[in-house]
């Protein structure tokens, strides 16, 4: 049996200035439809309260509500979070600007990686930092916040007819497994990109529509690992005789882990699988939600 989960993941394209890694600007996005407003952002700080959405909620808006389709994207970050890190902003801003309200909870609760580390591997940035120790502390607080913010979540935005998608990177990749999900009901479909610490069960209780957007080096989903959740999700599909699960595996040769979030966007390849797997996510949220 493979397992999903080894390593720990490539570093993301950071803000701090103390970092030299380069950042995306707006320019760097897939471009939306003309008929898209600018989305904008809200970043909801964590407040004392024992509310789980009011812990620090990214929050992108696209079209006015009026013309917005009933739908609403969750997604999941990565290591290096959200309430810092401009690029998973950005993509937010883009699904928002295809039509979805988006949110994304930082279930790092300020402390992501970035913070500690220059890249995957560094030491001289905090000698001292424990990665292990550090995923453990935030994977336990996910495990039990993350249902409960989607349950509040789906209480002040959802309606009767509201549709539900979810998309993970790295880290936030479980959390979109568990929404599609045998035991859950209450997401259309979903998509991960990069992901990180999936086990098999994951995609064996698969019941919904999945894209994978994979990379052809990566420590966390290698090529193996790939291959075997291909051959879970179609005994999987096989099993339901097509009914609800329909999966796309997107592979792109010569990058590697972290390129859906960051990448040289100075090099044609690297940013042409950035865009392409953002386009290909909205197209298969639109497919199934439409």
């Amino acid at each position: 049996m493979i397992s999903f989960h080894s390593g720990p993941p490539r570093v993301a394209l950071p803000l701090s200035p103390r970092l030299s890694w380069p950042q995306w600007t707006p320019s760097s996005l897939p471009r939306p439809p003309p008929a898209a407003s600018k989305a904008t952002r809200t970043l909801a700080r964590p407040k004392a309260s024992s509310s789980t959405s009011r812990r620090s909620t990214h929050t992108s808006r696209g079209l006015p509500a009026r013309r917005r389709r009933t739908a609403l994207s969750s997604t999941s970050p990565d290591v290096w979070g959200i309430d810092i890190f401009q690029n998973g902003q950005l993509l937010c801003d883009y699904f928002a600007s295809n039509g979805f309200l988006v949110l994304a909870m930082d279930y790092f609760r300020g402390d992501p990686v970035t913070l500690h580390r220059k890249e995957r591997g560094d030491t001289t940035m905090e000698p001292s930092f424990d990665f292990e120790a550090w995923k453990a502390k935030h994977q336990a607080f996910a495990q039990v916040a993350v249902p409960k913010w989607i349950a509040e979540v789906k209480a002040k935005y959802g309606s009767a007819d509201t549709k539900y998608a979810c998309v993970g990177y790295c880290f936030g990749a479980p959390y979109v497994m568990d929404a599609l999900s045998e035991d859950t009901d209450w997401v259309s479909v979903g998509a991960f990109g990069h992901p990180a610490f999936l086990h098999e069960s994951h995609f064996t209780k698969c019941s919904r529509p999945l894209l994978l957007s994979c990379a052809e080096t990566d420590h966390t989903f290698p090529a193996e690992s790939r291959h075997r959740a291909e051959a879970l999700l179609t005994e999987r599909s096989h099993q339901e005789q097509g009914k609800s699960l329909r999966f796309q595996i997107q592979f792109f040769s010569g990058v590697s882990h972290g390129f859906c979030l960051r990448g040289n966007m100075e090099d044609a390849w690297e940013r042409y699988t950035k865009e392409e797997s953002a386009n290909a996510i909205v197209r298969w949220f639109k497919l199934f939600m439409d």
